[in-house]
């Protein structure tokens, strides 16, 4: 059963164990491949994880010359293969969501890669897995619906990607809003 990343952002409670998580997954070679937002930090302290969203079209493997960025059959967006990436940093570019990093010293683009040694065999993520507030689930799609029903958010502003600027995406958002019971206002 195929499962997603699902990012209920109001949860985020700014502990960064998402991002040492990453570090610590098998092929990120102890390199963090995620980022923690701080939304306005001189009035708050209002965080929100940023990931690659793995799109299905991504601008970081249409933009490469090389051909180095390969997407999973999963639906998975992984990072520049080592063979084929010439440090031209078109793909860091390229996506609008600013998920590519660049290593100088390697001449390499990487980026998440949804843990694709873990989750192709249905793992989640290390960042999922050790989220304490539930702001990283690996869901399958009927945990996914469910959720926007208990919230009923089929209400045209739920929005699971950014299609203005990407597309579709393998990664689903509930973008923070106001819940008044289990209505979202925003």
């Amino acid at each position: 059963m195929k499962k997603r990343l699902y990012i209920e952002l109001e949860n985020c409670i700014g502990c960064r164990s998402c991002l040492a998580a990453c570090t610590q997954c098998g092929g990120h070679e102890q390199r963090n491949r995620n980022y923690v937002y701080d939304v306005n930090p001189h009035v708050n302290r209002q965080t929100m994880p940023l990931m690659c969203l793995h799109c299905e079209n991504p601008a970081c493997a249409r933009s490469c010359p090389a051909q180095a960025i390969q997407i999973h059959e999963s639906g998975a967006v992984l990072s520049a293969l080592v063979e084929k990436c010439i440090g031209c940093q078109n793909c860091t570019i390229a996506c609008p969501y600013g998920i590519p990093k660049f290593d100088e010293e390697q001449n390499l683009m990487y980026k998440c890669d949804l843990c694709i040694d873990r989750t192709k065999d249905g793992i989640p993520p290390m960042c999922a897995s050790v989220c304490p507030s539930n702001t990283l689930q690996w869901l399958t799609e009927g945990e996914i619906e469910k959720k926007q029903e208990q919230h009923n958010l089929d209400n045209g502003k739920w929005v699971t990607s950014m299609p203005y600027l990407e597309g579709a995406t393998n990664v689903k958002v509930n973008l923070p809003g106001i819940l008044q019971g289990t209505e979202k206002l925003f």
